[in-house]
């Protein structure tokens, strides 16, 4: 359920569809992770227009990155899910929420340190046609953005579709609820700070301070250098009032995946460990060498 708090901008497509698509919460990992290039390179297209050979650029490139990202990040994701079934399975306490969510930032991280030269590197190749093409997936992404969270509707609409999100996200997970669990849960997320139009606002502020960033593009070392400021520093430049309401909404979630994990029934506590196990047999055996014999698995050895 934290993972979803963890969304990246058009700019990090380049970069990060391997954190996203094994961490995001999509089934049949195995399947789609061998797939990443392909859905990488769908994915920087559909936002650069991009020409043949910066797609052949794009797939040198990223390769790389998910070849160590396979070999490399997968076995620390899995010890970290390790990690965090092992913390369910005894009850959930506010420190663990919090190393929780500081445990995915680090990682987000790490990802973005080592793909920033690349993206760099690619980007000062992209034209002034390609930026306008960007610029018109981003006003798609935005106006989906709009419609999903219910932005031109009144503050109960806005509720309502905040509160039937996070009620798929925790049945996604434990499976059915009973009705006081789910009044509960519908409770709680009412009460949370109404920060959907503040975090529109700032989206649509990291895509402008990405347009100028990529109007410095002529100096490729400045640039490079800049650009990894600006994805590993994504929280900065926020303003006061949406940090401010951001960091009370942060806490309260946090509170409420406590709340959450303390009225889930002995079948739904199983139902998550199961899930967190099958990711963490997923990342292991992806992460063999190829050839390599089968490794005891984090949680069955």
């Amino acid at each position: 359920m934290i993972v979803e708090w963890l969304k990246s901008a058009a700019a990090r497509a380049i970069l990060l569809t391997v954190t996203l698509a094994t961490l995001a919460g999509c089934s049949m990992v195995r399947l789609g992770y061998g797939h990443l290039d392909t859905i990488a390179v769908w994915m920087a297209d559909e936002y650069f227009d991009l020409d043949a050979r910066q797609k052949d650029e794009f797939i040198k490139r990223f390769d790389r990155l998910h070849e160590w990202h396979r070999y490399e990040q997968l076995p620390d994701y899995a010890a970290f899910l390790y990690q965090a079934r092992n913390r369910v399975q005894k009850g959930l306490t506010r420190d663990d929420g919090l190393w929780f969510v500081e445990g995915f930032r680090t990682r987000y991280r790490t990802v973005l340190m080592r793909g920033s030269d690349d993206a760099a590197a690619l980007l000062v190749t992209i034209t002034a046609p390609q930026l306008d093409a960007l610029q018109r997936q981003l006003d798609k992404d935005n106006r989906k953005f709009s419609r999903e969270y219910r932005l031109a509707g009144s503050a109960e609409d806005i509720k309502r579709a905040r509160v039937r999100r996070t009620l798929d996200e925790v049945k996604d997970w434990v499976g059915n609820l009973g009705h006081e669990q789910e009044q509960r849960i519908i409770a709680m997320v009412n009460a949370l700070p109404m920060t959907e139009q503040l975090r529109y606002e700032d989206r649509l502020r990291r895509q402008r301070e990405f347009l100028q960033l990529m109007a410095q593009r002529e100096n490729r070392a400045e640039f490079a250098a800049k650009l990894r400021h600006w994805l590993i520093n994504w929280e900065k430049g926020r303003a006061p009032e949406y940090e401010r309401q951001f960091n009370e909404w942060l806490d309260q979630r946090v509170r409420m995946l406590i709340e959450i994990d303390r009225m889930l029934t002995p079948v739904q506590r199983t139902a998550v460990l199961r899930r967190l196990q099958d990711y963490i047999d997923d990342f292991t055996k992806l992460a063999e060498r190829r050839g390599a014999g089968t490794l005891p698995v984090a949680g069955n050895a």
